[in-house]
């Protein structure tokens, strides 16, 4: 069962946006054989002049389903940000099945009454691993990996903590500011 947590920034989450979210939302349950216990994570944000933005996110013991709108009408970036679940659910689902049946398992987590676009086969090619990279990672610390991501003009960058000898990745956010991942 999917226990949604509606959170408003910004704006009255009314009981029309929550039935409209859930409305929506649930439609993803079509998706899988069993309907998964999570709970589901939504963000309305009201920009003044901007319009709202959606953010939606989805933890599943397989997967994290996670998708972002912007646009000027809530309902609008609610439709989009489903399809954008919707297109994530097939992708990962017909990548997983074919595992399965690869490997000769049966049990499937996905439902295989939905049917999978062409659309999703032909994205799995941008699934394809191109380029492969190795190298040595050097210990420092998350200023210096900064440097050295901005140095070499990415947006990431990897390497090993100098103080816990964990590997971490920096990254530059979308707002121009940096993130820290840190692994266990």
């Amino acid at each position: 069962m999917m226990n949604y947590n509606i959170r408003g920034e910004n704006i009255e989450v009314t009981p029309a946006i929550r039935d409209y979210v859930e409305k929506k939302v649930s439609k993803l349950e079509r998706y899988f054989i069993e309907v998964p216990d999570t709970n589901v994570h939504v963000n309305l944000k009201v920009y003044q002049g901007k319009g709202s933005k959606v953010e939606v996110t989805i933890p599943l013991p397989q997967l994290v389903l996670r998708a972002e709108e912007v646009n000027e009408d809530m309902y609008a970036a609610i439709d989009l940000i489903t399809d954008k679940l919707e297109r994530q659910i097939r992708k990962h689902k017909t990548k997983v099945n074919r595992k399965l049946r690869e490997n000769g398992n049966q049990r499937e987590f996905f439902a295989s009454n939905v049917s999978t676009s062409v659309q999703v086969e032909e994205d799995e090619n941008d699934l394809e691993v191109v380029r492969t990279k190795q190298f040595d990672l050097k210990p420092m610390d998350s200023e210096e990996a900064v440097l050295q991501m901005n140095l070499l003009g990415h947006s990431f960058f990897v390497y090993t903590d100098s103080e816990t000898n964990q590997t971490n990745i920096v990254y530059r956010r979308k707002d121009g500011k940096y993130g820290l991942i840190e692994t266990k």
